[in-house]
């Protein structure tokens, strides 16, 4: 039997990237007050050419790694987390998108050794106009998800999605899964799962990811005494129709995963053409 791999305690932050602009450089500048440790910044770039990326790895501590084609945010994660040695305990995957807190990610790690079995850890998220976005949810059930994808829009309150959401006042606890725009791992919990699957292109790699963890006996931890900023997705934004569209095919590839079988076929069937007709309306005019 093969010894599991022992990491150290080394930081490393691994940012994918795709045309990320200015935000790349207010990411890392704030990342700087955000620990009193070292820390290694590996720019997981998916085929983009901005200039951006050559002026943040002149920084003494950022790495670029040119991918050559665009893997989608799971599939650059796992680049970028691909690039580390074994001395790197602790990896933070994130959107450069982000402003960090000062001393947040000092804090995220100090609830991280508060929950031993903890193997992603999620700080609060907030909005540019300062609200916080619910990034610590429960898990899509058939149920919840369809509540959520008939009246998430028409009746935000709705049951289903005020459960799946989990909108409460912010406390450190576990959750299904945690938002993957700022994740921290336990470097052997992440490759215990095998990292992010990357048929997940955009949109629900985080979920799955999330739900393989809990089945691994680790935990997801909420930690909201750490707290970051989401200025908004500038990748998304290029191809909205496209984004939406793999936001559509990962919502049915999770559900089709671990709901297989001949009983599941005509449930499956009825919501891929019910996401069909979605995607339809909602691009309508587009």
């Amino acid at each position: 039997m093969t010894e599991p791999t022992r990491y150290g305690d080394g930081l490393a932050v691994v940012v994918v990237t795709y045309f990320p602009g200015d935000d790349l450089e207010r990411f890392l500048d704030t990342l700087e007050k955000a620990t009193v440790r070292d820390v290694r910044v590996v720019l997981a770039d998916n085929d983009s050419t901005d200039d951006a990326l050559d002026k943040a790895a002149r920084r003494k501590n950022v790495q670029l790694l040119r991918i050559g084609k665009n893997l989608g945010y799971g599939g650059g994660a796992n680049r970028g987390v691909a690039e580390l040695d074994d001395s790197y305990g602790w990896v933070v995957v994130a959107n450069p998108d982000l402003e960090w807190d000062p001393g947040s990610l000092d804090t995220l790690l100090d609830v991280a050794e508060r929950w031993p079995r903890g193997g992603a850890f999620g700080p609060l998220i907030r909005e540019p106009d300062g609200s916080v976005y619910p990034s610590a949810r429960l898990l899509p059930s058939f149920g919840r998800g369809i509540g959520h994808a008939v009246f998430g829009k028409i009746w935000p309150a709705n049951p289903w999605t005020r459960a799946y959401r989990q909108e409460r006042a912010p406390e450190e606890r576990t959750a299904g899964w945690l938002s993957g725009s700022c994740l921290l791992f336990r470097r052997a919990a992440f490759e215990s799962t095998g990292g992010f699957d990357p048929r997940y292109f955009m949109y629900f790699e985080d979920v799955d990811l999330g739900d393989r963890i809990g089945r691994a006996g680790w935990q997801n931890v909420y930690a909201p005494s750490a707290a970051v900023t989401h200025i908004g997705g500038k990748a998304t934004s290029r191809a909205p129709k496209k984004m939406l569209a793999a936001h559509h095919e990962s919502a049915y590839r999770y559900l089709a995963d671990r709901h297989r079988g001949p009983a599941w076929k005509p449930v499956l069937a009825l919501i891929k053409a019910g996401l069909a007709i979605r995607l339809k309306i909602e691009t309508r005019g587009g």
